[in-house]
């Protein structure tokens, strides 16, 4: 992090990277989240204006935070709440941004954003993101700094670019942090504990140097059990809510970042009332990271937001049921049949069932082989865009004594170092290495082009496929190695075959027999297999 001080002295800033300016206030405030706001407003070199928040550090220190995105000689100038204290207000300055000297993916194409078509992730330069997705809720929370680092590199080896972690205290986290730091204080009228967040600070920026991206929980909004005051989605009232979301948007908006504004809420119906209000206040004065609603099992709420044009992402979770009704949920309900409808709702399965997490209905572990059945069929089931994993013992950063906090249903997991290599975790390599080989990003769910569904007598079997608005591209999963039957019409008849994989990477040519205009592709073994024709 680039830093200014105050009387204006400037280093290069590089495009796309971070600078932070710090101001001393004239005087204290006895409660500066609710008395008080800094607000900084940054002038491009091209004359493009960006108002941005600051926010109060402790003591008498507040900053800001800011990514430029052009470079040349930027300007600045602050505005405060209270106009007499000239510490704050009213005070100006320049820096000047250069090109990236780092070849990061964030230093050559920026943050990543919605696509224009609002099917995937982007970056700043429009080269298409795959959000693959690690859940560690109570990661940055429990973690040591030695803990995260070995985390964050075993994570990017396995080809993870995303981790989902909760940003305050909630309800498998009660205390706080590993320090016994709270966020805050209070209900009625919240007190920010800087302490907390000075901490998180240092675990969003060793992400960040990962390469990988932040994605926070902002508010979690089920209370669960035993500690559901802790959960600020639903403890705090609207106004409350809103100051806390807007503080962290203060603090990390300058680092790549997906918001998870809210974390494993029904916003169904009525529900969804509050969250439109907090959310459009948080996030609808103007541009920002993509913003995503992380919804409770089995909830689709993408009528309820579908004209919140705040909301970027509809987080659905499948869950971690095992019922035959659970896994044709995922096939052929809602996540299957809402991207056809217009205006368009961006969603993605941000809760698979977790790896060794207790089916809900046969109480039995869920194995890598259910782990990876929910998420291929995840990434085709709609346009694909990406998924997330979860592994038990990861997510509660857990030490294998017992359940995690408030979730004695869930079993006891491995210790969070031993679950992070748990076979599922390290197949996703397979995963990203099989999608990053072709255009995923033009794919779209054709069960037409199925001669043969399985999953009509076993939902087991149930095939996905999609294809490529060219014709030229066809993926299918057979999630327990049916043979997969094309229809050819219409498609490129160039189109060769290959099967990748899931559980070890290995790829081979795809033998196929011809009949009546469909091809028939017999997978290499039993077990689940991913077909591409290219």
């Amino acid at each position: 992090m680039n830093e200014i001080d105050q009387n204006g002295h400037a280093p290069v800033v590089t495009k796309w990277g971070r600078i932070e300016i710090d101001f001393e206030s004239d005087k204290d405030y006895g409660n500066p989240i609710q008395e008080a706001a800094l607000q900084v407003v940054f002038t491009s070199p091209f004359g493009s204006i960006y108002n941005v928040m600051g926010f109060w550090d402790g003591g008498r220190q507040w900053r800001v935070r800011f990514c430029p995105e052009e470079e040349g000689e930027w300007s600045y100038a602050t505005f405060f709440s209270d106009a007499e204290n000239a510490g704050l207000h009213n005070r100006e300055g320049r820096f000047i941004c250069g090109p990236s000297q780092t070849s990061s993916e964030f230093d050559v194409h920026g943050p990543i954003a919605l696509a224009a078509n609002r099917r995937h992730f982007v970056y700043a330069d429009e080269k298409p993101f795959f959000y693959m997705a690690d859940t560690a809720w109570n990661g940055c929370l429990r973690a040591t700094r030695d803990e995260w680092r070995y985390y964050l590199s075993e994570r990017v080896r396995q080809g993870f670019n995303t981790v989902q972690w909760v940003a305050t205290q909630w309800r498998a986290a009660p205390d706080g942090d590993i320090e016994g730091n709270l966020a805050f204080y209070g209900v009625e009228k919240i007190a920010i504990n800087p302490a907390f967040f000075q901490r998180l600070d240092d675990w969003v920026e060793m992400t960040f140097q990962a390469g990988l991206v932040n994605a926070p929980v902002m508010l979690w909004a089920l209370g669960g059990r035993n500690h559901p005051e802790k959960s600020p989605g639903v403890s705090l009232s609207e106004d409350q809510m809103i100051l806390l979301a807007e503080y962290m948007v203060a603090r990390w908006a300058c680092y790549p970042v997906v918001w998870i504004l809210g974390g494993d809420g029904n916003y169904d119906g009525e529900n969804a009332e509050r969250w439109q209000r907090v959310g459009s206040a948080v996030f609808g004065k103007g541009p920002h990271a993509p913003v995503a609603m992380h919804s409770s099992g089995r909830r689709f709420p993408t009528d309820e937001f579908r004209s919140e044009n705040w909301l970027d992402v509809v987080g659905y979770q499948s869950g971690h049921g095992d019922s035959d009704e659970t896994l044709q949920w995922i096939v052929t309900g809602p996540p299957s049949e809402d991207w056809k409808k217009t205006p368009r709702q961006f969603y993605i399965n941000m809760e698979p069932s977790y790896e060794n997490h207790v089916a809900y209905h046969s109480k039995r572990p869920h194995d890598a082989a259910s782990v990876r059945r929910a998420m291929y069929w995840s990434l085709l089931n709609a346009p694909t865009a990406g998924v997330t994993y979860g592994g038990h013992g990861v997510w509660g950063w857990d030490d294998g004594s017992g359940p995690p906090v408030d979730h004695s249903n869930s079993g006891t997991p491995l210790p969070w170092h031993d679950a992070l290599l748990m076979d599922g975790a390290e197949q996703v390599r397979h995963l990203v290495d099989a999608f990053d080989s072709i255009r995923w990003w033009t794919l779209r769910p054709a069960p037409e082009l199925l001669g043969a569904q399985p999953g009509e007598e076993d939902v087991h079997k149930h095939i996905l496929i999609s294809k490529s608005v060219a014709n030229d591209l066809v993926v299918a999963y057979t999630p327990q190695g049916e043979a997969v039957v094309v229809k050819m019409a219409g498609l490129a008849p160039h189109l060769r075959g290959i099967w990748y994989n899931p559980r070890d990477g290995d790829v081979e040519a795809a033998e196929v027999c011809e009949v009546n205009g469909r091809r028939v592709y017999e997978a290499p073994g039993d077990g689940d297999w991913l077909l591409v024709l290219a």
